[in-house]
């Protein structure tokens, strides 16, 4: 039993060192990917390398694998490797090669979605801010500027993976590449005008130039021009087709779930459904598909988009954001994919031959030579039926796919489950669910205030009041506007104190006083009851961004901040003072994070027994 079981893992060894050293042409034909000119059924899961920690990767490929998986998918992320122009980071989370090797030494391929940009709910889309001070630069449009920088960008990760050998063409895993990323949106792609369809070329020539040895994608682009690959995404794409008769059907975004935003629902997906558009889509001739997300993960530090997408990441995937398979959904994919793998030999030999069994009712079958699969559907979302097919009958729940891998037996209903559901939990209680949670549970706890206003040396002063983005450069998510004015009198009991703004969020301090608050819309006219005094008063606004602005035509010029008026309001005379146009100081981020508060480097704190409550812009931090 020993010697069989070293001489299983001596041929398993050379099975892998087989694959990563196979030289494999990849090409495409109407059907499917071929590699090593054979057809090939695809199922993917979208890990993001930078959404979890080197040390979950083996881990994570290993539970995609184990899930019936046979491609990862992940997006490049410009901001995190280039977060200074020239000046390029590939280690540790950034560290892409490791991912696509490990992904490698599992025996799966990988999708490497170079975008650059890629949405994703990640800061600003994926772009790093400096390319935002690039002179004459428009994102994402027929400008010379961007262009530049996109191929130069889009050239440094090609070349990376060449000279470490990770094309299926060179040997290693990747067989797909996208470029560019849902432009093709009725709300993008048009509002560029006649500057759009010239870039949409210019990026598919420039991509196809830099000779990978393996197909090119754009998701969300009909008009892709060839030899790109148009594909689909969305929570079902049975329907789609691609824009030539000579391209495959793929799916390149199957959406487990969605994104979480800061004070939103938990998304849920019911895995039943997310089963029924997976068979649907190869029943109706689909021959990759990618979930997004087969594992979401973290937004570790400062990297969620938005604004308002919330650190966690989670997506409602098939394995959770700690890394935890969750079941039902991750044990009733993996049998789906068994029964869909099982029907592979006919689903790459032919096209499907569909018929109607009846309303909302249909049949695929593939059929060449003696090879037989067949699927059948009942799209209906109220009434189980009851179909004859290949003279038997068969019970098909609603919104439900049978898979036949002999065209005979059923090997899997999509809406009947037999994975067991586990519910996770975690036994140490750090908050107590009232209003004293901090109080009730301060062993541990310690705690240190924020200054109020310009606390820190590097202070400026303008004229006016200045965009953030432009002012911070993301630098932090915080920006102080401050003011110092003299008035004769106290202003009455009347006076409003009136901010206009891009939104986020913003906080306002009278004589260092929280005054009022806004979050979201209500931060965008924030009007707040203010008590002065005769004489000098100073007025400190705190402005926030809560992540970057990731999606949407001309996404990098919406900004942030103050924008103005500001106003006193409804003074003793009546009067109005509009305070738009005088001297303000500014000051970018806190005092606390400039000691280190932030990432915990600090030693600068409290750690009497009571923890301060109510108390604006205190930092709070907890041992465990």
């Amino acid at each position: 039993m020993r010697a069989t079981r070293i001489l299983f893992l001596f041929f398993w060894f050379i099975g892998i060192l087989a694959y990563t050293s196979f030289c494999a042409n990849v090409t495409y034909d109407h059907r499917a990917l071929l590699i090593g000119g054979k057809r090939r059924i695809l199922i993917s899961g979208s890990i993001h390398y930078p959404r979890s920690t080197p040390e979950m990767w083996p881990d994570l490929i290993q539970k995609s694998k184990d899930g019936g998986l046979n491609v990862i998918e992940t997006y490049v992320f410009w901001n995190k490797h280039e977060p200074v122009r020239g000046q390029y980071n590939f280690e540790g989370g950034n560290d892409l090669v490791k991912f696509v090797k490990l992904a490698a030494a599992a025996g799966l391929y990988v999708h490497l979605r170079i975008g650059p940009y890629v949405c994703a709910e990640w800061n600003y889309g994926g772009f790093p801010l400096w390319l935002h001070f690039i002179p004459g630069i428009q994102f994402r449009t027929d400008n010379e500027p961007f262009k530049r920088e996109m191929q130069r960008f889009t050239a440094k990760i090609v070349d990376l993976m060449k000279q470490e050998k990770l094309y299926a063409s060179q040997g290693g895993p990747i067989i797909l590449s996208q470029i560019e990323n849902e432009y093709g949106n009725g709300d993008i792609e048009p509002r560029y005008g006649p500057a759009a369809k010239p870039y949409v070329k210019w990026a598919a020539a420039m991509a196809t130039s830099l000779n990978t040895g393996v197909p090119w994608v754009m998701c969300q682009q009909a008009d892709a021009p060839d030899p790109i690959i148009n594909t689909c995404n969305g929570f079902y794409c049975d329907q789609f087709t691609p824009n030539s008769n000579q391209k495959p059907k793929f799916w390149t975004e199957n959406w487990s779930g969605w994104f979480r935003s800061f004070g939103g629902a938990v998304p849920y997906r019911p895995v039943e459904d997310l089963a029924f558009a997976v068979a649907r889509f190869f029943q109706r001739g689909g021959t990759l598909q990618n979930y997004y997300m087969y594992h979401g993960g973290t937004n570790f530090d400062r990297t969620s988009g938005g604004p308002f997408i919330s650190t966690s990441y989670d997506y409602d995937a098939p394995i959770d954001e700690y890394g935890i398979v969750r079941q039902p959904k991750w044990g009733h994919l993996k049998d789906v994919h068994k029964a869909i793998m099982l029907c592979e030999e006919a689903l790459i030999a032919t096209d499907p031959q569909i018929k109607s069994l009846g309303p909302n009712l249909e049949a695929a079958v593939y059929r060449a030579g003696s090879t037989c699969a067949a699927f059948l559907a009942n799209v209906g979302t109220s009434s189980d039926a009851t179909v004859n097919f290949n003279g038997n009958s068969y019970h098909l729940p609603a919104w439900s796919v049978s898979i036949l891998p002999d065209c005979k037996n059923v090997a899997l209903n999509t809406a009947k489950v037999n994975s067991l559901s586990t519910i996770s939990s975690f036994t140490r209680e750090i908050f107590k669910e009232d209003s004293d949670s901090l109080e009730g549970s301060s062993s541990g706890w310690s705690w240190t205030s924020e200054t109020v206003g310009i606390s820190k040396d590097d202070e400026f002063s303008k004229v006016g009041l200045l965009e953030q983005i432009n002012t911070t450069a993301d630098r932090s998510d915080y920006l102080w506007y401050s003011l110092s004015i003299d008035l004769d009198d106290d202003g009455g009991p009347q006076t409003v104190l009136h901010i206009e703004s891009l939104g986020h969020a913003l906080h306002a301090f009278i004589n260092g006083k929280l005054a009022g608050s806004g979050v979201r819309d209500a931060a965008k006219k924030l009007d707040v009851p203010v008590t002065l005094v005769a004489g000098k008063n100073t007025i400190d606004l705190l402005s926030l961004t809560v992540g970057l602005q990731n999606y949407g035509a001309f996404f990098d010029t919406w900004g942030a901040g103050i924008t103005g008026p500001v106003r006193l309001n409804g003074l003793k005379n009546g009067s109005t003072l509009d305070l738009s146009s005088q001297q303000w100081t500014y000051q970018v981020g806190l005092q606390g994070e400039q000691l280190g508060l932030s990432d915990g480097s600090s030693g600068n704190w409290n750690s009497q027994s009571t923890l301060p409550k109510n108390q604006p812009l205190t930092w709070y931090k907890i041992m465990q």
